[in-house]
């Protein structure tokens, strides 16, 4: 362990470290690979699952995609097009596809 500094801000520091670690692109690639050979549109735990399964992703954890589809639905790569009772959770979540015009 890295003893605090006082004033520091740690969790600050460290999900910037964490943010910077992630290959965006390569994970964005995955999913969209992911999401190309599915029909129905999925959400962030259904496309997690399967990076998880096809080992991708090191542990199965939503938030493995859940960013990526945040910044692929702003530049419109993705879109939400629903929502569906989760399996994972039991609440309703959103559905994503790839654009047609993607």
């Amino acid at each position: 362990m890295i003893p605090r500094e006082y004033g520091e801000n740690t969790t600050l520091e460290c999900r910037a470290e964490a943010h910077e670690k992630v290959d965006k692109q390569k994970r964005r690639k995955d999913i969209l690979m992911i999401m190309s050979h599915n029909k129905e549109p999925m959400t962030a735990w259904e496309i997690a699952y399967k990076l998880f399964f096809n080992g991708k992703i090191s542990r199965l954890d939503r938030n493995a995609t859940a960013p990526r589809l945040t910044e692929m639905c702003k530049d419109g790569t993705v879109e939400p097009v629903g929502r569906k009772l989760d399996m994972y959770t039991g609440k309703n979540v959103t559905c994503y596809q790839i654009r047609g015009d993607a």
